[in-house]
């Protein structure tokens, strides 16, 4: 089972999910503690430039990656609703990247909390 080398997560992605990764060991880069308030075109450059998976909740990674066509790593794009169990939905994130990374990487996958969608 291949794991990340490295996960950048957007700022919008609550703690919970980041310090979850943490624990799992998988390094993580969460631009609110390093660029807090860049616009998603610089996330966007800063995980293509450490050739890293790109965790979001901000669905306007869709729009640069599938119209914009901007290069990128992988992307997943967690879409649960606002008031389900940031408990339950953050250990489905990283069940997810723990157990499918392999699957997702280089490609665009929104996950939900029903299913994971795998784009390619």
């Amino acid at each position: 089972m291949k794991l990340p080398k490295l996960i950048v997560v957007d700022e919008c992605v609550e703690y919970e999910i980041v310090e979850l990764l943490r624990q799992e060991g998988i390094p993580v880069l969460f631009i609110m503690e390093s660029h807090s308030g860049i616009k998603d075109t610089a996330v966007l450059k800063i995980a293509v430039n450490q050739t890293a998976l790109l965790l979001t909740e901000d669905k306007d990674f869709g729009e640069l990656v599938f119209r914009l066509q901007l290069p990128h790593y992988g992307i997943l794009l967690v879409r649960f609703p606002n008031n389900f169990d940031l408990d339950v939905k953050s250990k489905g994130v990283v069940k997810i990247i723990l157990e499918k990374f392999e699957e997702i990487e280089h490609l665009f996958s929104v996950l939900d909390e029903q299913r994971l969608r795998i784009r390619k």
